[in-house]
Order: structure tokens, then sequence, then C-alpha cells
């Protein structure tokens, strides 16, 4: 594995890490991009791992780099049924008149709020012809002001001269937060770890993945309507799933008991969403006076978008990483990175970050709190530079699975070997498979 992103990604965790970390790539293992995306998931990965062994006083990991390549695609390999669609219909690229713009439609809320700006039928031939004569940032404006997603695209060097981008730039990768000190939570490694999963598509259940694998406890809490059907089977193994309307008041004193008892919040909340809710830093620490909080949004905490929703994909076009894999490959269109690497590298940095900031808790008794953002993460893939498309991933075998037969509530599975080993061999396992949002009984609670 070339040392590319290791030292910066362990100066933003400030890691005193004593654990070392064997790669191994028996077999070829590159991913077809035009910029550094399989070291860029094998340092975020990495990281997890490291920290992971601190947290548990392990003396070294080992890393499949073939694998974690594998998990930053799709990890489920379903037996007899299939995993809907993850992308909605009208979701995607669309020509401009003056380049290209991408609408993220997933949610019924985004989808509704294109077609209202764009006025045609939700079909994609219709969506195409309505955006044809249109100007791609006018519409981005327009859809995103009608409480939708959508990203216009730029290059390299007309993102770093977009008032967002230079704000991104000036942004840390982790940006931390000492909060105090820490009442005593007796704990032993991750097992009795409590963690409230705030969290939607796709970083944010990344982490806490990770996290329910290694021993931790993970709520996680949607709100009535949403789903993400085409996302939830990979994400939810080893995880309780809530549902609570926080508009509610018996909804809202179930989340606060949950609150008090947490020992970390993982929310994607954009800035001002939880205020919005009642639920400021001075409510949340009045709860919980030893939380540590991981939070991410998509396009960085400073500049005039920092408020903005998005997602990985919207983000690749907004920062000139489809457009160079355009431009590189001679493409007719975009080109995004072979896989949602933004969304699972900042999920693994979240997840390095909570461990990190627990060690520090059990420590030192003070409670420190991290942001990450996708753009951020983005920019530290794009400043390696761009480099030759390779692919010589080796084919998937049987010998990549693990043992176990996953039985979801949509029918068996399989599930790839995690990338990671502990000292005795042991890897992550989840306590229950993967299961629907809101079907825990709704007095579910902390064991």
């Amino acid at each position: 594995m070339k040392p590319l992103f290791i030292a910066e990604i362990d100066a933003a965790l400030g890691a005193d890490l004593p654990a070392e970390v064997t790669v191994h790539d028996s077999a070829p293992a590159m991913l077809p991009s035009v910029f550094a995306v399989s070291d860029l998931a094998c340092a975020a990965m990495r990281a997890a791992g490291t920290e992971l062994a601190a947290c548990l006083g392990a003396g070294a990991i080992a890393l499949d780099r073939r694998l974690t390549l594998m998990w930053f695609q799709t990890s489920l390999r379903p037996q007899g049924w299939a995993v809907p669609a993850a992308w909605d219909a009208i979701a995607g690229d669309y020509r401009a008149r003056d380049g290209w713009v991408r609408l993220h439609t997933n949610a019924a809320a985004h989808r509704a709020a294109a077609l209202s700006v764009l006025g045609c039928a939700p079909d994609r031939t219709a969506v195409a012809e309505a955006v044809r004569d249109r100007d791609r940032e006018a519409l981005e404006t327009a859809v995103v002001a009608a409480g939708g997603a959508a990203a216009a695209m730029h290059d390299l060097a007309g993102w770093a001269a977009h008032p967002q981008g230079r704000a991104v730039a000036q942004e840390p990768l982790i940006a931390w937060t000492d909060a105090g000190p820490a009442p005593a939570r007796p704990r032993t490694g991750l097992r009795g770890l409590r963690v409230l999963d705030l969290t939607r598509v796709l970083a944010g259940p990344v982490a806490t993945r990770f996290l329910a694998g290694f021993g931790a406890q993970v709520l996680r809490i949607d709100p009535p309507g949403w789903d993400e059907p085409g996302i939830v089977p990979e994400v939810t193994p080893g995880k309780r799933c809530l549902g609570l309307d926080l508009r509610r008041a018996a909804d809202r004193a179930r989340f606060e008991a949950l609150l008090s008892g947490a020992d970390v919040l993982v929310h994607g909340y954009r800035p001002g969403a939880l205020e919005g809710l009642g639920y400021d830093a001075a409510r949340r620490r009045s709860l919980a006076p030893a939380l540590i909080e991981v939070t991410l949004d998509a396009y960085g905490w400073a500049g005039p978008w920092a408020g903005r929703r998005g997602f990985d994909s919207l983000v690749q076009i907004s920062c000139g990483i489809a457009e160079a894999g355009m431009r590189r490959t001679g493409a007719a269109r975009p080109v995004p990175l072979p896989v949602q690497a933004l969304d699972h590298a900042t999920g693994y940095l979240m997840a390095a970050a909570v461990l990190r900031a627990l060690r520090r808790r059990d420590r030192t008794g003070q409670i420190a709190s991290a942001r990450l953002s996708l753009a951020r993460t983005a920019a530290l893939l794009t400043s390696a530079g761009e480099e030759e498309q390779r692919t010589d991933l080796a084919p998937e075998t049987a010998a990549d699975l693990a043992p176990e037969t996953e039985a979801t509530v949509w029918g068996p599975a399989r599930r790839l070997r995690f990338p990671i080993r502990l000292p005795d061999g042991s890897g992550a396992r989840w306590s229950c498979p993967a299961g629907p949002l809101r079907a825990a009984p709704p007095g579910t609670g902390w064991a």
C-alpha cells in the first residue's frame, strides 16, 4: 500500500497509535479511477482499525486491501432475493445548456422538488428535455431552494475558486471541539459502548456498522416515512432500529431518555437542524454530560453552502471529481468514482474519531467531539492529484465470504469477510442480522 493519505489522517486524528498494521495483498487490488481512491479506502479503513486496536489494547491489526475495496462497494450477497435498486428512476446526470447537472431524487420530497422546478412529467426523457435549455447553476439553485438536492458540475479549478470550495479548503479534515470534563462511566472494551445513531445514507451508517461489528450497542432512530430500501440491508446489521417523531411529546421524551444513556451521538443533521428541534448543544449536554458527538454534513461547516443538503454523488459533481473522470477518460458524460468512496471513507474516519474520543475520555476524563464532511474528504482525495486509470481487482470467489449465513428479514444472505483482523484472528461480528428501519419495539432501550 502506498503511504498516501495516512499522514494526513493520523494528523487529523491527533493519533498516538501503538498498533502496527500488516497489509495483506496477495492479489492485485486497485479500483479503476483517475484518483487514488484505492489508497484513500485503505487509509480510512486503517485509521478505524488502528483506533480499534488501541481501544482494545491489541498490539496489531491485519488489513486485507482487496476486501477493503470490496467493502467500499457492497458487502451483502443475498441468496434467493435481491436488494432493491439503489437509485430512483429519475436520479442521474443531465446535460444543461452550459454543462452538466445531477439530480438526486431518491427521497420522495427531493424528487417532488426537482419535478416542481422543471414542471415536467416524472420520466427521464421528459426531465432531460426540461433540463436541456436551463442554465446548470440556476437550475441547481432553484432545485435546492425548492427543498431538493442537485449539483452543477465544476472542474477542479472551478471548485477551488468557488466560495464553497475555498471554505472547505480552510477546514481541517476532522474538526475537534473540547467539551470539558466527563463524568466517569464504566466500560469494558466496546461491549459497554452505547451509540445513538441519527444518520442516513451512507457515511454515518457505515461508521455505526463498524462500531456495532466490534461490540457497541447501536440504536438507530429514523422519523416516520423515511426509507432507503436499497441501502438498509447493507448497513443495519448489529443495529436495533427505532422510529421516533420528534414533533410528538411522547417520542421526544423517549429520545431524551435514550440520549441521556448514550456514550456517543452520531448524526448527520445539517447545521442548525437539531437546534430547530429544540436540541441545541447546551440542551444535549444537559441531557448527557459525558456525551461524545461525531457529526458530518455534505458540503462543510462554513461557507455559503454549509447548510445545503447533499450526498456523495452530488459532492463528486460539485468538486471536480466527475469532470476529471470524464476529461481523462474521454467520456461523453460525467465519470464519478467507481464506488461511493467519499461516503465510505468518511464513515470509517467517523468511526476512528469516535474511538479516538473514547480513548481520550477514558484516559483524561475530557470530552472531545468531532465534525467531518464529504467535501473535505473529497479535498483530501483530490490533493494527491490525478493518476492513470487502472483496474486489476481480482474477481470475487467463495473464499471471500464469511462462513455464516445472515438471516435477514428479506431472506438469507452472506457477507464478505471483514477486512480487519485482530491479533487473535477475530474480525467484525454483528449481534443481529440486518433489518428494516423502525422495526424495534417502541420500548426498546439500552441493555
